[in-house]
């Protein structure tokens, strides 16, 4: 893994080292990944390098955050400080951005990082005294046009208004003549200072002397006059506009590929309900075959029982057909083996015959065959008979069907006595 780039380098950071440490991080797996979503790992690599380009003195690293619940989790963190320019003097304030698990859709989390000659200024309007930075830039933050340069300069335009450290003069232990060294906000004191405290946490805040505050927003005059000044900050404006014509196409593309990624997940998502859909006919259609092939084996075997019958009669008649002699009545083919089955024979053909004779009778009326008159009494006549066909047909069943009961019943009873 590249190592992460040091703030004790007089010089700053190779650029090409800082991309390849931000690729080493952000490409872990495993339970050493950082806890970023896979989509944004390229934004967040895309916002530390401009910021590291814009301004150097602010270096990436991972470091170990502490949440208030007592968990801790190893972030990303841009370390160091923001140029500030303050009655025509630039200062450097020293500051942690630190990258919480759910950016870059919510904003990073900011503390001044005071070394120990540098005290909060009370009641700053955007500071705490933990030294937590709350600005409208941070307030305001919006996903994914809002990023960690302009984080940065809103930064630098707001402690350029009201600065919100101020160093305290400390007490010489060694009377000599030779000078202590002073207190300094220069970018390679800071940078050393920042290397050796991990946040503003790390070593003990000095107490506030009780006098009141300096008009300078870092101590007294003299105070003031040990501060290293610095030149201004000034870019070329190509590079700004180049700088900015990138950001705003890494938003363009970054916004194209946000909604060609929702357009194929809906359209991936038609495809699963047409899938579903697709494999419920698969089981109806296979359902529908299988019924279908029962069906047909039950006919088939249907089939072979017709044919089987039919073989049989085939063969009856063959066997029976010289025994036919011209005299023979088609009533006198069937035998009934009783008297209730010979008077059912009987009951049912003048049922039926009736029934002939009836329908006769409608064609005739309806050709004009016979009067209506005529028609009615015969229909009547003939109606009363099949009454009379009809229920002692059903008085027969009903005896029929009682000797059946009688039967098995003795059958029962011998079976249980043999």
């Amino acid at each position: 893994m590249v190592p992460s780039p040091s703030h004790s380098d007089p010089l700053p950071p190779n650029p090409q080292i800082i991309q390849q440490f931000l690729s080493s991080v952000l490409s872990q797996r495993g339970p050493s990944a950082l806890p970023y979503s896979e989509d944004t790992k390229w934004l967040i690599r895309q916002h530390l390098v401009s910021l590291t380009t814009a301004f150097p003195s602010l270096v990436p690293r991972t470091a170990t955050f502490t949440h208030n619940d007592g968990r801790s989790i190893n972030l990303l963190q841009s370390d160091g400080t923001v140029p500030m320019s303050f009655q025509g003097v630039t200062y450097n304030i020293p500051v942690v951005i630190w990258l919480m698990e759910s950016y870059p859709r919510h904003p990073p989390c900011v503390y001044v990082n005071p070394t120990r000659d540098m005290i909060i200024k009370r009641s700053h309007p955007h500071v705490n005294p933990s030294g937590m930075v709350s600005i409208p830039y941070l307030q305001n933050w919006i996903y994914p046009s809002s990023n960690l340069v302009e984080l940065v300069r809103n930064l630098s335009v707001m402690f350029g208004r009201d600065p919100p450290l101020y160093s305290q003069r400390r007490p010489n232990p060694n009377p000599s003549p030779s000078p202590s060294p002073s207190s300094s906000f220069g970018r390679n004191s800071a940078n050393s200072s920042i290397a050796s405290n991990m946040g503003a946490a790390a070593f003990p805040r000095p107490g506030i002397p009780p006098r009141a505050y300096p008009p300078s927003p870092y101590g007294s005059g003299n105070d003031v006059a040990s501060v290293a000044r610095l030149q201004p900050h000034t870019e070329d404006p190509n590079e700004v506009f180049k700088r900015n014509a990138i950001s705003k196409l890494v938003e363009m593309v970054h916004s194209d590929i946000v909604g060609i990624r929702k357009t194929r997940e809906a359209e991936m998502e038609g495809l699963f309900g047409a899938q579903g859909v697709l494999r419920q006919r698969q089981e109806e259609l296979d359902k529908g075959l299988k019924e279908m092939q029962d069906e047909k084996e039950g006919l088939e075997q249907k089939l072979q029982m017709v044919l089987m019958n039919a073989d049989v009669l085939e063969a009856w008649l063959r066997e029976n057909e010289g025994k036919i002699s011209s005299d023979f009545q088609v009533d006198d083919a069937f035998e009934c083996v009783d008297v209730l089955s010979k008077q059912m024979l009987e009951c049912t053909a003048s049922d039926l015959a009736i029934e002939d004779v009836v329908y006769s009778l409608d064609k005739a009326v309806q050709d004009g065959a016979i009067q209506f008159d005529q028609y009615l009494r015969n229909v009547r006549l003939l109606s009363r008979e099949q009454f009379f066909h009809r229920a002692t047909a059903a008085k027969v069943r009903a005896s029929q069907l009682q000797t059946q009961v009688a039967n098995m019943a003795s059958r029962i009873s011998q079976y249980t006595n043999g």
